[in-house]
């Protein structure tokens, strides 16, 4: 079936951490060496996949497989890549290729596929929380990595699943820091008018940093109603889709009127490019670069809260519309939630008095309902809890 053997020459190879190599021959008689096995076990197991792959497979097919298993993960990541054509070069792209060319290649690129099991990604995952990467990144980067080796374990690269078993990290969402009204104002007070204009932007429309950028005097559709479709991407700092959705997608917001004045003060001081861009730099877009300059200043020049910074003014949108009754279901549509789920979970600490007003409400309404009602139905209203209701199994 074959054999299996250490080079390395230590006095008893058997108790050295040295890997085992194991020697075959393949389907088509050619003798072939495999290493990187960290036990006898791990080696007895491969020759005996490899046995059973002779029985059932045709001696070129096989042989295939082999050799795609010998291709290490860089290689097999960039062949991967260009295949996966649902993907967009301002979005799921950039994400992607920072993951392999960041963080996947330079921790487990030289690996060759056959020698990538559960174990080895779980390690690579310890790595990432040891280097500091968050919780959301990390489980980017190991949906990015596990597409990949299922892709070469479907392909025949690998004889067990490579990422069976292996869980996501937990993301844990950072605490939600909302600047009250006071706060609000005194920042629009110290900051300079294009920083003012996004976080206005922001705090009124409940717009992302990049779709504040592309704040356009065009997207003015009516009195009261802003139209949201694009954003300054932050790596490419050109205009792109924006987020959860695909190009041409649009979103409306409201437009409160203090919020179309500041546009139109902005538009009228600083005036607008040809295509109604309001906020621009030397490129001819306002980028993020530019805003982070801005925005160091700024929260300088502002009273320290911990955990504080310009996604905060985008969270008190949902603060404004949850704190004066606007139903949530609304509130993830305006800012361009994926699933009203992603809303509930950040802002749900902003209604902890939901259950309690609702009892009032309710009760008001049953109050109101019996002096109209005839007086059996009155009775149990001003019955004990405990009390059997008509009409109540």
């Amino acid at each position: 079936m074959g054999s299996f053997f250490k080079d390395c020459g230590c006095a008893r190879p058997t108790r050295c951490p040295h890997p085992y190599t194991i020697r075959f021959r393949n389907g088509l008689g050619k003798q072939v060496e495999e290493g990187g096995f960290g036990t006898q076990d791990d080696a007895i197991d491969r020759l005996t996949q490899i046995y059973a792959e002779k029985k059932r497979t045709a001696p070129s097919v096989a042989e295939a497989r082999r050799e795609l298993g010998q291709k290490s993960v860089a290689e097999y990541a960039k062949q991967w890549l260009p295949r996966q054509r649902r993907m967009t070069a301002y979005s799921t792209g950039e994400h992607v290729n920072s993951s392999i060319n960041v963080h996947i290649i330079p921790r487990l690129g030289s690996r060759k596929l056959i020698s990538v099991t559960p174990i080895v990604v779980e390690r690579f995952l310890d790595e990432l929380e040891a280097d500091g990467v968050g919780r959301g990144n990390q489980v980017n980067i190991l949906r990015t990595l596990k597409a990949i080796l299922r892709d070469a374990y479907d392909k025949g690269a690998m004889a067990d699943d490579p990422v069976k078993g292996v869980q996501e990290p937990e993301y844990v969402r950072e605490r939600v820091v909302i600047p009250n009204l006071a706060y609000l104002k005194q920042a629009l007070a110290v900051a300079k008018d294009d920083l003012a204009l996004e976080i206005v932007m922001m705090a009124g429309c409940g717009l992302r940093n990049g779709e504040a950028r592309a704040v356009n005097i065009n997207n003015l559709v009516a009195e009261d109603v802003y139209r949201v479709h694009e954003q300054i991407h932050s790596n490419t700092h050109r205009p792109a889709k924006l987020k959860h959705r695909k190009v041409g997608e649009f979103r409306e917001v409201p437009l409160p009127r203090s919020v179309r004045e500041a546009i139109e003060r902005h538009e009228a001081k600083h005036g607008a490019t040809r295509e109604g861009y309001l906020l621009r730099g030397p490129s001819g877009y306002y980028t993020e670069p530019m805003e982070r300059r801005r925005v160091r200043a700024l929260f300088e020049k502002l009273p320290v809260v911990d955990g504080m910074g310009m996604y905060g003014f985008r969270h008190y949108f949902a603060s404004n519309a949850l704190g004066s009754g606007i139903p949530i279901t609304d509130v993830a549509e305006w800012m361009g939630h994926k699933s009203i789920e992603e809303t509930y979970r950040t802002y749900r600490h902003l209604m902890p008095g939901s259950i309690t007003k609702a009892a009032r409400v309710l009760d008001a309404g049953l109050w109101d309902a019996a002096e109209a009602a005839v007086k059996p139905v009155r009775g149990w209203l001003r019955e004990p809890a405990d009390t059997f209701m008509p009409g109540v199994s």
